[in-house]
């Protein structure tokens, strides 16, 4: 149009040349985050909380420099894994996200109210507001990863990262049981729905592992792992076991010191940078 001020967002006309707006967030200019990695499933109960803590672990052990947006605002469990509990302070413009014995940045709800065990009794659009603060609001400032441990599922909270903040891929995290990979369709196709690329599959408490004769029990029948991921076309990366170990580190606040690796997944998050 002869008149047009390049203006979109502030212009009611439907004309062919008309831009797409664009949802995203920007963050502040002090922070320089080069890949975005969802940590996500189609259900709860899978281990995202658990997946995403050993990523950053093996990330941070190997010289990257990572960050964790906890993005279950209602079930945060992240602080408590790595044994943070000093809350989030700020300057007026930013929070500052505290940092752990490895350097990891954590960013949670539970940093942000007193007593951690009062549940966050918020809506929808509060919730979602909250973790795009997250993204905008926080001093991640120089980071090669930032995690983001999703809530489970695809909803408000879901569809408030993927529309705001840009998420470079999505790592999905599911369980042996048939019920379970049934529901992995749905979170595959919410990535597909928003033009989220999939890394792969990680399928946790896929085994249990005898110490004495170290042979693999599959509690749940055999891996599904690659079935499901080819039926989908997706990557299938690792398979975590049920470890006790594990379980009793993000307890105690210690997973730091977990030797647990997921060498596929770690490698192929590599790759993106």
């Amino acid at each position: 149009m002869s008149n047009c001020n390049q203006n979109c967002a502030a212009c009611s006309k439907n004309c062919q040349d008309r831009k797409q707006e664009s949802l995203l967030a920007e963050t502040s200019d002090r922070n320089h985050i080069r890949k975005i990695i969802a940590v996500i499933s189609g259900k709860g109960g899978v281990g995202k909380s658990t997946v995403t803590s050993l990523l950053a672990v093996q990330l941070a052990k190997k010289g990257y420099r990572v960050g964790i947006l906890d993005a279950d605002i209602t079930g945060p469990s992240i602080p408590k894994a790595f044994g943070v509990t000093k809350q989030v302070v700020g300057d007026g413009s930013l929070m500052f996200a505290p940092t752990t014995s490895l350097g990891i940045k954590v960013m949670s709800v539970n940093l942000l109210i007193e007593d951690p065990t009062k549940p966050v009794l918020w809506r929808g659009p509060i919730i979602g507001g909250a973790v795009k603060q997250f993204y905008t609001d926080v001093l991640w400032e120089e980071l090669d990863f930032l995690l983001i441990d999703m809530p489970p599922g695809t909803g408000d909270v879901a569809l408030t990262v993927f529309q705001s903040i840009p998420v470079d891929e999505a790592v999905l995290v599911t369980t042996p049981q048939d019920l379970v990979s049934m529901i992995v369709g749905k979170a595959v196709h919410m990535c597909e729905m928003m033009n989220i690329s999939m890394m792969g599959m990680i399928e946790n408490m896929s085994y249990i592992q005898c110490p004495c004769c170290m042979e693999k029990i599959h509690p749940y029948g055999p891996s599904k792992l690659e079935e499901v991921a080819k039926e989908y076309h997706l990557n299938a990366l690792d398979c975590l076991p049920i470890d006790s170990q594990t379980a009793e580190l993000m307890d105690e606040g210690l997973i730091e010191s977990s030797l647990e690796e997921l060498p596929l997944t770690v490698d192929a998050l590599e790759k993106l940078l």
